[in-house]
């Protein structure tokens, strides 16, 4: 998969993409950055819309927001000028941003961005560039959906949503051609006055995850100590119907 493939799952519809998250969790997400760190600048690799970098900021953190894509970034930018907060905004490549010479304290990543990655070298690729832009002793937060939920959870789910009659939403399911993956169809039937009609938004995400033992293998090659998982944001032990892990690593 191509940069402007990756680009392209967001430039559709991010406006509609940006509302399927539940309020919810990114509540619960900026709670689990605060229980693990001190205030001070972080960065939100993977920000998309900008949501957790809000409610960052808000907690008086400095947040950069870091994504591929412009049309998630002119979000991010509206959903903080709305809340009256500042956030800095930097279109790249999760897997290369060499250019960018800021080192951080922690950087974070959630909300399924590095599930977005195609395969396991461009995983390498991100995890690394992560590394070289913590400062020594830096951490980094992140948290991608588990074996389980992408081959049970997700196995054959359809989700219709048409309480807006405007705005009716159709999601489904399959499993992906590569082991551990899935293949998201997202259906957007948008109401057109000029047509009175409705018009069809459609957009295939992948999604990628590995076993556990990859994880932890790749973050200690890419030069991380005192790596640690949990579910549930932190506040359990991961088990075998675990959904999410959260991993923390620390830069060596």
């Amino acid at each position: 998969m191509t940069n402007e493939n990756i680009q392209d799952n967001y430039s559709t519809f991010a406006e509609k993409y940006d509302t399927l998250f539940n309020d919810d969790m990114y509540q619960a997400w900026a709670g689990y950055v605060v229980d693990n760190t001190q205030t001070g600048r972080i960065l939100d690799l993977g920000g998309g819309a900008g949501r957790l970098a809000v409610l960052l900021s808000q907690k008086n953190y400095s947040v950069d927001v870091l994504d591929i894509s412009s049309e998630m970034l002119s979000l991010a930018q509206s959903h903080a000028n709305d809340a009256d907060v500042d956030v800095k905004l930097l279109q790249a490549d999760m897997r290369e941003w060499s250019d960018w010479q800021s080192r951080y304290p922690t950087i974070v990543s959630f909300a399924d961005a590095l599930n977005y990655l195609p395969n396991l070298e461009d995983f390498k690729a991100a995890i690394g560039q992560v590394h070289d832009h913590l400062e020594t002793d830096g951490q980094f937060l992140f948290d991608v959906i588990t074996p389980y939920q992408i081959n049970v959870l997700y196995n054959n789910y359809y989700y219709n949503n048409d309480d807006d009659e405007e705005n009716i939403f159709m999601w489904t399911s399959y499993p992906g051609e590569t082991s551990n993956s899935v293949d998201h169809d997202l259906k957007f039937f948008v109401y057109d006055e000029n047509i009175d009609g409705f018009k069809i938004l459609r957009e295939i995400h992948h999604e990628q995850t590995y076993a556990l033992t990859v994880y932890q293998r790749e973050l200690e090659l890419a030069g991380f100590k005192d790596i640690t998982v949990s579910a549930d944001f932190g506040q359990h032990d991961i088990n075998e119907t675990t959904e999410r892990w959260f991993f923390r690593a620390v830069k060596v």
